[in-house]
């Protein structure tokens, strides 16, 4: 098929399944990206495709800077703000040959793990009682994929935003280890978390645009340096670690604290099948502790929120932000600040911001922000102990300081979400109130490597006939992102783990 073809198609689609709204900004169905897609064409049949993801419709989530496309960050605040340039990613993809096929939607700056805090509304068909969660924040990135609206698409991970909607909707989702692809242009949530990640519909399509992003940026700060980068290529070159990505056996951990007992019975049988079709391919199956683990969601909780409050403080309607109109509401002496961002931000933001504000405030930041950061130290500590190769950042080990005795993992292979997706209807207009932390929880297999920055990937894998799929995740050490694409392959492979009659 053409890809000019093969375009039509993804926007049919859009315009077919409207109704989950996963799109705030289409593309439209002319413009300049047709000629753009034709070139694509002649290069493939002159074989001198720029990329593999050359003419391809490459979905964007609404938090990552556009030129030719709003960014809203599913917010009233930023309704109507246009970018005056493309973030990095953008750059790096359309350099490659890629379109932007529109702009995803999402919990507003990213904040939620349902797709159902947005000013556009929820992702999702709203009409139909039976729809379920597609997860978030990047709810609609996930569907855009699993419903074939686009190739592709960027997402952002802080907390499990890729992994947990890949789960909800039989997609891949990907979250690099921190630092590797550029953050200039996407819109702060959390600084220190905050990674863009990729949604695919299988394991190839997934490292081909990671290969293309994964490169350092001089305008961001927190992008590893070519230094940096050299010293883990060289770290992952020895012939201990190199022979990890052929065919010898892998040593995939199991960590005895994501065995939980609120943890729904279909995915822990998925996590079982998994790791029993792993074991019939030749690998060995160890058990491990990360303790700090039990800690880790409270710690997130407190970091991310406080980072939050930090960064949206400039949304005021004076400098940055869409101002509240005059008159809408408000009285004549409300204050012009307080009155936008009343207006501009949802619930979710504003519950964030308080949190945020409260544990960085003299009297509880102690208590609150400094003891997180103790836990996160510890998380990371924890992972460091149970993975063979050392991470390849870390001050070196002398002998006076040997590193201490591990379980000598490979990977790490857990479930992606604890419990399978809830209805929409339940979570706005159901019956029973929903807790903010009960959304809250979902993210508990999926903070830790956020904490620690470490690689992570969702594969979907089928149980039985009452579950399409659940999410499956493998984590690596810092560094160690090839080696879990090709874990997530080979798990991929045998999606189908119900045994044979």
């Amino acid at each position: 098929m053409s890809l000019l073809r093969e375009a039509e198609r993804y926007l049919a689609k859009q315009q077919s399944q409207a109704a989950l709204n996963a799109f705030i900004t289409h593309l439209q169905p002319s413009g300049p990206w047709l000629d753009r897609v034709k070139a694509a064409d002649r290069r493939r049949e002159q074989g001198t495709s720029k990329s593999r993801v050359d003419g391809q419709l490459i979905s964007v989530k609404d938090n990552i800077c556009t030129r030719d496309f709003p960014t809203t960050c599913a917010s009233g605040i930023l309704d109507r703000f246009a970018s005056p340039s493309n973030a990095t990613v953008i750059e790096q993809l359309e350099s490659a040959g890629a379109i932007v096929a529109g702009k995803t939607n999402l919990d507003e700056f990213g904040m939620g793990s349902h797709s159902i805090h947005s000013h556009f509304g929820p992702v999702g068909d709203r009409c139909n009682a039976e729809t379920l969660s597609a997860g978030g924040s990047s709810g609609g990135s996930a569907v855009a994929v699993a419903t074939n609206q686009c190739y592709a698409a960027l997402g952002t991970d802080t907390g499990g935003s890729v992994r947990l909607p890949a789960a909800y909707t039989g997609t891949v989702g990907f979250k690099p280890s921190y630092g590797l692809v550029s953050r200039w242009g996407v819109i702060a949530y959390a600084n220190s978390l905050d990674t863009v990640g990729i949604l695919g519909k299988n394991v190839t399509s997934t490292r081909e645009i990671f290969h293309i992003l994964n490169q350092h940026d001089p305008r961001d700060p927190t992008s590893l340096s070519p230094a940096s980068r050299s010293r883990i290529f060289s770290h992952l070159d020895t012939p201990s670690l190199a022979s990890r990505m052929k065919s010898i056996p892998l040593k995939i951990g199991v960590p005895a604290e994501y065995n939980i007992s609120e943890l729904a019975p279909s995915i822990r049988q998925a996590w079982t099948r998994s790791l029993a079709y792993m074991q019939r391919q030749g690998h060995t199956i160890h058990s491990v502790s990360l303790p700090a683990t039990k800690l880790a969601l409270s710690a997130y909780y407190v970091l991310a929120p406080a980072e939050a409050s930090s960064n949206l403080a400039k949304y005021d309607g004076v400098r940055y932000g869409t101002r509240a109109a005059p008159g809408g509401g408000a009285q004549p002496d409300d204050y012009l600040y307080a009155t936008t961002r009343g207006d501009g931000f949802g619930s979710e933001v504003k519950r964030r911001i308080l949190l945020g504000a409260f544990s960085l405030s003299a009297d509880a930041i102690d208590n609150y922000f400094i003891q997180a950061q103790r836990i996160r130290r510890l998380v990371q500590h924890d992972f460091n102990a149970v993975f063979g190769a050392e991470q390849p950042l870390a001050p070196r080990q002398t002998e006076s300081d040997p590193r201490p005795e591990t379980f000598g993992v490979d990977v790490l292979m857990c479930p992606t979400v604890p419990s399978t997706p809830p209805r929409i209807s339940d979570l706005l207009e159901g019956d029973t109130t929903v807790s903010p932390l009960d959304a809250y929880t979902n993210d508990v297999f999926t903070v830790p490597a956020s904490l620690a920055g470490l690689p992570a990937l969702s594969v979907p894998v089928t149980v039985d006939e009452g579950i399409e799929s659940t999410g499956i995740q493998i984590i690596g050490q810092y560094g160690d992102d090839e080696l879990v694409l090709r874990v997530g392959g080979l798990l991929l492979e045998g999606k189908d783990l119900r045994p044979v009659s």
